[in-house]
C-alpha cells in the first residue's frame, strides 16, 4: 500500500491531522483495496517563509501591505 506525504503550512491542530489521516486512509482503502494498517500518512509542516508560489513567499503574501 502507499505512503501518502502531505505538506502543509504549519499551524494545523492534532485533531485536524487526525481527521485528514483518517479520511486519506479511508479513501485509499476504498479506492485501492487492502488494509488500513498498510496505509502510511506522513505530515510535513512547512513555515510560510519556507514556501513560495509564483516567486513570492507565502509569508509575504500573508503580510498586510502598507497604506
Amino acid at each position: 500500500m502507499p505512503t501518502i506525504r502531505v505538506e502543509l503550512f504549519a499551524g494545523r491542530t492534532l485533531e485536524q491531522k487526525r481527521a485528514l489521516a483518517q479520511a486519506l486512509t479511508e479513501a485509499t482503502v476504498r479506492t485501492l483495496g487492502g488494509s488500513a494498517d498498510a496505509v502510511d500518512v506522513i505530515f510535513s509542516d512547512v513555515e510560510r517563509h519556507d514556501w513560495a508560489t509564483g516567486g513570492q513567499l507565502w509569508a509575504d503574501k500573508a503580510a498586510p501591505k502598507p497604506a
